[in-house]
């Protein structure tokens, strides 16, 4: 019991941990591809330790070159800064993607089921703020329904949670 008390104070997280594979079958099921295809917009907030620190909306292009499925991000914070970032995603089986990004380190795998996938990656921070430092991604997406996506990410350095982004997207189509 002590352990799981250290574990949810220096983590920010409860014992035990969540599988996506328990979203098997839900519904409206998440096909990363075909949700992302076409044109994509996000409205988002980033939380360092439970404080908003940076509002931001993101457009996104989904597109394929060859084998592999390109989404190109542009971010615009509410203080007119603006971030790029292209992921290219490789699927691995039926579940399981693999997505490699110029500011992310080896690789993030992500896992699918149902309504749900888990990313796991490690990023540098540098292009959202003063520092260069690492962080840890656990990335959740939740489909919602046929156009909304619900995407919360929690971000942790040495195990502690620094902060949370939450990003809400809406399928504006294809062109």
């Amino acid at each position: 019991m002590l352990l799981c008390w250290l574990s949810l104070t220096l983590s920010g997280s409860g014992c035990g941990t969540a599988h996506v594979e328990s979203f098997a079958g839900t519904v409206p099921n998440l096909n990363l591809v075909q949700y992302f295809e076409g044109n994509t917009r996000g409205y988002g907030q980033i939380y360092r330790f439970d404080k908003l620190s940076q509002q931001f909306t993101v457009d996104v292009r989904g597109y394929w070159e060859g084998e592999v499925f390109v989404l190109d991000e542009h971010f615009t914070f509410v203080d007119g800064r603006t971030v790029e970032r292209q992921w290219r995603i490789t699927k691995v089986d039926q579940h399981r993607f693999e997505a490699r990004a110029d500011d992310v380190k080896g690789v993030a795998n992500g896992v699918s089921f149902g309504k749900a996938i888990r990313w796991n990656y490690t990023m540098s921070m540098e292009k959202f703020s003063d520092s260069s430092w690492q962080f840890t991604f656990d990335d959740w997406m939740f489909r919602q329904t046929d156009d909304l996506l619900l995407n919360r990410a929690r971000i942790r350095k040495w195990g502690i949670t620094f902060g949370e982004m939450i990003i809400l997207f809406e399928r504006l189509g294809s062109g």
